[in-house]
């Protein structure tokens, strides 16, 4: 739901309040007037965080859906992204019980910052998001949802929950892309992707250390392209406009 003055508000004039209330914690207050102060100063921060989630459905998604062999394929695609393309990678990770690592490992090989995903987390352009483990991910209003993993037994259908519920909440392009993986995850969701005028896109089979999901992708019929991590990366910079 869109919240008051930060919806009306550009974030520019937002980010000027921000620093106009940061020089003043600067100067030689009182107690009483430097707490008030920083409350305005509070309340200015989450008013910009507020615009940029009310403008968040603006730019296009790309969800990154990976397990057994993913690593290699979300570095080879990193490093050949730029990391002011405007465009928010989400990387879903099959991981039911180890906690992931992604977030340590993934800065070597991109600018972008990369995020541990937590509820309530604003999605923004030009980052990077990883899903945590044991956690279905869903996005509503400009914000990351997680929620207990909804198949704790089995293979996880991570990639397919998050793929639907951004077909039902995010108004912006979606982009799908399934890498090297066990099982069949996310495959269930690319023709919704595609109803909503998305894009799906899988990773060649002889690329992929694990070829099983998007072997699975590709038998789902609505596969746009398959292609190399350095060709999906190609591929989203196209889709972003990025010359």
């Amino acid at each position: 739901m869109r919240r008051g003055k930060a919806m009306t508000e550009e974030p520019i004039f937002i980010q000027r309040r921000i620093s106009h209330f940061g020089a003043m914690l600067k100067l030689d207050l009182d107690n009483e007037n430097r707490a008030m102060v920083a409350r305005l100063l509070t309340a200015a921060e989450r008013e910009l965080e507020a615009a940029i989630a009310g403008n968040a459905k603006h730019f296009p998604v790309v969800c990154v859906g990976g397990s057994a062999g993913g690593l290699d394929a979300y570095t080879r695609l990193l490093r050949h992204l730029p990391a002011d393309m405007g465009v928010a990678i989400v990387i879903v990770n099959h991981l039911r019980i180890v906690a992931t690592r992604l977030h340590e490992i993934l800065p070597h090989y991109t600018k972008m910052p990369i995020d541990l995903i937590t509820e309530g987390l604003i999605l923004q352009p030009n980052r990077v998001f990883i899903i945590p483990a044991q956690r279905d991910l869903h996005v509503l209003d400009g914000e990351f949802r997680l929620k207990a993993i909804s198949k704790p037994r089995g293979w996880p259908d991570v990639i397919t929950v998050f793929l639907r519920s951004l077909t039902q909440h995010w108004d912006g392009k979606i982009i799908a892309v399934i890498v090297s993986g066990y099982d069949g995850d996310g495959a269930a969701a690319l023709c919704g992707v595609k109803d909503v005028g998305g894009i799906t896109i899988a990773q060649k089979l002889e690329t992929a250390g694990h070829p099983d999901m998007p072997e699975s992708a590709i038998a789902s019929g609505c596969i746009d392209f398959v292609l190399s991590p350095e060709e999906i990366a190609q591929e989203i910079i196209r889709i972003a406009g990025v010359v």
